[in-house]
């Protein structure tokens, strides 16, 4: 991955074909920058252990719900960080483009494994 090239996240976005199916685009440090569509509500409750995850919504709305807590709905331009540990589950409507920010050694849906789960490899464009 050329991480030094300018990238289009518009145009990247184009090349999404699921939903639920995150795709690095670029990296920085030991963090991965990942794109994802969300339609629906496929991603089951879950946490990362030791990872935060930051959520940022390019466009639509995102309902996020956290355990325990008001579920509440993050629109475009909105940006959220999931602190580790804190189980957390997403679904949207509509359409959804969003940006995710997580540590390498994040795993999709932490250690809850379903249909939609995608390995870091799987990933990969």
């Amino acid at each position: 991955m050329n991480t030094t090239q300018t990238i289009n996240i518009l145009q990247e976005a184009e090349k999404l074909k699921n939903y639920f199916s995150p795709k690095i685009i670029s990296e920085v440090n030991n963090e991965y920058v990942k794109l994802a569509k969300i339609k629906g509500e496929d991603i089951p409750w879950h946490n990362h252990e030791n990872e935060d995850e930051l959520f940022y919504i390019i466009d639509g709305s995102l309902l996020m719900e956290i355990e325990n807590q008001p579920s509440f709905t993050m629109k475009t331009g909105d940006l959220y960080v999931v602190p580790k540990g804190i189980n957390h589950r997403v679904s949207s409507s509509e359409d959804c483009l969003i940006m995710l920010i997580e540590t390498k050694s994040t795993k999709h849906t932490g250690d809850v494994i379903t249909p939609i789960t995608k390995s870091i490899d799987n990933q990969k464009y």
